[in-house]
């Protein structure tokens, strides 16, 4: 009982000393309004970086092409280091890659029964994608912008940009699958969703920055800003980086089955029986 007290009162200590830190303590000179960060953290117009000297772009584009060369990395070291020692009986490592693996795949069977193959294989690399991109913002890696400041690169899909193409990569993928199905109906059939690379991609901007959004104002304010941003980035990133990831896979299953289902065949028409033509005649 008095170690439990003894450390009530520790916590209790703690809290008090970062209280009366945030209350004491101001910011130095004139640092930017909300609104000017908020506009920053949407537009980067103020945060871009130099691309290999070449041209200024958003810092998402370069956030893109690290998540990008990680993927490649850690898929081939899985090839060729992981995969050939899997045994009949699964280690952790191989537990975790076939529950990854499976949970895409089945995603694809039960959406689409008729035509999965190549949909399971493009939904375990977006939902991959989705995931560790997301999650890409909690490494923290700073780059220098063009006026020569400090900032951390962010998650490739809080870019308006990168969200726009997810979405239409996405849409061309279930027009793909439709046109190799039915041929031209295929494409009348995923033409009737016209809307749907709009919505998907602003469904996942939408959800990340917000997450972003969020960090940035407790972050932004002093009496918020200890402590309390480590427990919201880590529980808005996960949470985005799972539910995103399912949100935009399960879409893009249940349209690519949608467009992708074979035509009904036609039945021919019953033939008409001798005996009643044989009534008839006779009836006439």
């Amino acid at each position: 009982m008095k170690q439990k007290k003894k450390a009530l009162v520790l916590w209790l200590a703690l809290i008090a000393v970062l209280l009366a830190a945030s209350l004491l303590t101001a910011p130095a000179g004139t640092g930017e309004s909300v609104q000017e960060v908020m506009r920053d953290a949407v537009l980067h117009e103020t945060g871009q970086v130099s691309l290999f000297g070449l041209t200024e772009v958003n810092p998402g584009l370069i956030s893109a092409y690290v998540v990008t060369a990680l993927l490649l990395v850690l898929a081939v070291c899985l090839r060729v280091f992981a995969v050939p020692r899997f045994r009949q009986v699964p280690g952790r490592l191989q537990m975790l890659l076939e529950l990854w693996v499976g949970t895409f795949s089945s995603m694809a069977e039960k959406n689409s029964p008729h035509k999965n193959k190549m949909l399971g294989a493009y939904l375990f690399g977006a939902g991959s994608y989705i995931f560790v991109s997301t999650l890409f913002e909690m490494l923290g890696l700073q780059a220098v912008t063009v006026a020569g400041h400090s900032i951390a690169l962010p998650a490739p899909l809080s870019d308006v940009n990168g969200a726009i193409a997810m979405g239409v990569l996405s849409y061309l993928f279930i027009l793909t699958g439709g046109v190799t199905s039915v041929g031209l109906r295929g494409v009348g059939r995923t033409l009737k969703e016209f809307s749907l690379p709009i919505s998907m991609s602003f469904r996942l901007f939408g959800a990340l920055l917000s997450g972003l959004l969020v960090t940035e104002l407790v972050y932004y304010y002093i009496a918020l800003s200890f402590v309390l941003p480590v427990i919201v980035g880590v529980l808005f990133t996960l949470l985005h980086a799972l539910i995103q990831s399912y949100v935009l896979t399960m879409l893009v299953a249940l349209y690519y089955g949608e467009v992708s289902e074979p035509l009904e065949p036609k039945h021919p028409k019953p033939a008409k029986h001798a005996g009643t033509q044989d009534n008839k005649a006779l009836a006439a």
